[in-house]
């Protein structure tokens, strides 16, 4: 019978004890560095870095930056500060307010003087005077020279009308007859029916637009009716605009200028009305088609019934200035 060898017996156990020993070696030395580990901490500063030589020169943008530098003063260097989005409307505005931008080198547009307020309905407000009313156009009384007046009354005389002086006529907004007469007679022995308060001038150019065309006209073209009795106006001095309307400019007959003259009565026979007559042949078409391109001689307006829709029953005659002496007869 043999007998085991015991150092193979011991050899084998010393091993296991071997391995379990640098087992448990490691697990301490693992427990004592996680113990190490977790009650080290980082030093509270960090090393300065040391200037480099060329620090006048751009940095690097890697490098690291010291806590204890000082940042450039804001006069050196403005800080940038964040601009809208302009395309989007609810962009939020910066805080601060933008840098102040250098002047335009263009001249920006004049800025009105400012001067005494305007009155309402004046054209310098925008609206033009042919949309204005008879009140806002804020028109004065053209004066008369007394001379003037002296003369043209004096000429009335001479040539037989009956006439008189009335008092200054002022009815606002510009109507009005500084120095108004009122003719009862256009020339001896021929009334004017209604009697017509009018200015001088107007009333000249009537008597003699009567004595040197319409009575020859008249003794042309109808003899057998005899000499005109009674000149039948329509309207003389009345405070209004152009033709009734409600804006525009004013009538001449709204300053004593104007007269419209309806019919002519003669002696013998019925009353010639001033009509449309452009296609009339007879002599009595040719009478008021003559009067009417003569009144041209002796005022600076004539508008009879071929004028326009407003015209049809009289002759407008009126006494305005105009540039240049122009003259509008239709």
């Amino acid at each position: 019978m043999q007998r085991k060898t015991p150092s193979c017996v011991v050899f084998g156990h010393g091993h296991e004890e071997s391995d379990a020993l640098r087992k448990h070696s490691i697990l301490a030395i693992l427990f004592a560095a996680s113990a190490f580990l977790a009650g080290a901490r980082l030093p509270p500063q960090g090393p300065m870095p040391e200037p480099r030589p060329d620090a006048g020169q751009a940095t690097n943008p890697t490098s690291p930056s010291s806590e204890k530098a000082e940042p450039p003063a804001p006069e050196e260097v403005p800080a940038p500060q964040p601009k809208p989005d302009l395309k989007d409307p609810e962009a939020p505005v910066p805080s601060q307010p933008p840098a102040p931008q250098a002047a335009p080198s263009k001249p920006g547009p004049t800025v009105q003087m400012q001067g005494p307020p305007r009155p309402p309905g004046s054209p310098e407000e925008g609206k033009p005077p042919g949309e204005q009313t008879l009140e806002e156009q804020h028109l004065t009384i053209e004066p008369e020279s007394d001379a003037e007046h002296a003369e043209c009354t004096a000429a009335l005389q001479a040539l037989g009308v009956v006439f008189k002086d009335a008092p200054r006529i002022d009815d606002g907004n510009g109507c009005g007859i500084d120095k108004p007469i009122i003719v009862s007679e256009a020339l001896p022995g021929i009334k004017l029916k209604p009697e017509a308060t009018i200015r001088c001038p107007a009333a000249l150019a009537l008597a003699r637009w009567m004595k040197d065309s319409v009575i020859p006209a008249a003794s042309a073209a109808l003899p057998e009716q005899g000499r005109i009795t009674t000149v039948n106006q329509a309207t003389a001095y009345m405070c209004r605009l152009r033709n009734g309307a409600g804006t525009g400019k004013i009538s001449e007959h709204a300053r004593g200028n104007a007269i419209d003259i309806a019919s002519f009565h003669f002696e013998k026979g019925e009353d010639v009305a001033v009509r449309s007559r452009r296609d009339d042949p007879t002599l009595t078409g040719a009478f008021q088609r003559t009067v009417s391109a003569a009144g041209c001689l002796y005022f600076t307006t004539v508008l009879d019934p071929e004028s326009d829709a407003a015209h049809e029953t009289h002759f407008h005659l009126d006494m305005i200035e105009r540039k240049g002496g122009y003259r509008y007869c239709h």
